[in-house]
């Protein structure tokens, strides 16, 4: 059974309209919670009542939290075939998995044809050792290492995405290789947020905006007025007076941003961050950030990983060739640019 959340409702305008000839206007409303996915999803939505907007947010963390288990791989849980389980069948047996794990995959596959092997699930070996460097270099920073090459080209042999068996039919995935595991950061809360808003609105939800980590997903518009929805861009530079970019007008649309600010250790002052570029095995070195609009959340979730680990020109293409898809690119010196029609969504 699933447990309620306590959702703390923050209610920010309160409209309503007294005369016997007209409705009540809907109100806006927010919560936020913890723990799923290791980061804060938080919800927004103009709904008619609280008890309204209680059921919606009660939903919208209940469905999260399946994808959450289902995608996890650090955890198990009981009765759950999830992606450590597959992990840790590597080289072993086939793994029997929810059909959501399997359209994640298939998702992920088709992901990394189109960036060109820049965004690949089957990269966790390498990943693996990444994080464990930097897990011990914040618990203890004055004896922080960075893994040697040596240890990373071992890893590396170990990312082929072809030896991930996936069959349809027996609903099942196979890692033929035992020492590959599967990492699906780069994609997972993209995607996990797109599907709970397609959940959302296939039950009449028309009006709301789920942040997922930072993960946007916006649904209709805001307001009576029909406005579209305000989203920032996170100022890559924290010490900056101007913790936003740009404030984006968003209707149906979803935008993530990735960057070197946001999960990193250092070693010897210098800052490691945890986007891998597949090419060198090292950090990626040529943005500071990379923020893509598209209405998709799981494509812009692998889109901002890929093209992270893409020279400016090579990204460029690749977006320019998407249909309805922009992005922005911020160098390491706070230089900007972006795709042709991404200003047309910078408020005015």
């Amino acid at each position: 059974m699933n447990r309620k959340i306590i959702v703390i409702i923050i209610i920010t305008a309160l409209i309503v309209n007294l005369t016997a000839c007209s409705a009540p206007k809907k109100t806006r409303y927010e919560a936020e919670f913890l723990e799923l996915f290791d980061t804060v999803t938080k919800i927004v939505a103009y709904t008619n009542n609280k008890e309204e907007f209680s059921a919606y947010a009660q939903m919208i963390y209940d469905n999260l939290k399946e994808y959450h288990e289902l995608y996890d791989i650090y955890h198990t849980y009981e009765g759950i075939n999830n992606i450590k389980t597959i992990n840790d069948n590597a080289g072993i047996k086939p793994v029997k998995v929810d059909q959501r794990i399997i359209d994640l995959l298939l998702f992920a596959k088709a992901s990394d044809q189109l960036t060109d092997g820049n965004v690949n699930v089957a990269f966790g070996a390498v990943l693996e050792v990444w994080h464990q460097y930097r897990t011990e270099g914040i618990d203890d920073p004055d004896n922080a290492k960075v893994p040697s090459m040596d240890i990373l080209k071992e890893k590396s042999k170990h990312t082929d995405i072809d030896k991930m068996i996936i069959n349809e039919t027996d609903s099942t995935v196979y890692l033929e290789d035992p020492e590959m595991s599967l990492d699906v950061g780069a994609v997972a809360k993209g995607y996990a947020t797109e599907m709970v808003s397609n959940i959302t609105i296939e039950n009449g939800y028309l009006n709301g905006m789920i942040s997922v980590g930072g993960n946007v997903r916006t649904i209709g518009t805001k307001g009576e007025e029909e406005l579209a929805w305000n989203v920032g861009i996170q100022n890559p530079d924290l010490e900056n007076e101007n913790s936003n970019l740009y404030i984006l007008n968003l209707k149906d649309m979803s935008l993530v941003t990735s960057g070197d600010y946001e999960r990193y250790y250092t070693v010897d002052g210098v800052q490691y961050h945890h986007i891998i570029d597949p090419e060198t095995l090292m950090p990626s070195v040529y943005f500071a950030a990379v923020t893509i609009i598209c209405k998709d959340s799981g494509t812009a979730d692998a889109l901002s990983t890929s093209v992270f680990n893409m020279p400016y020109e090579e990204g460029l293409k690749l977006i320019e060739s998407l249909p309805n898809t922009e992005a922005l690119w911020v160098f390491k010196n706070g230089d900007m640019k972006y795709s042709t029609s991404f200003e047309e969504y910078i408020r005015k």
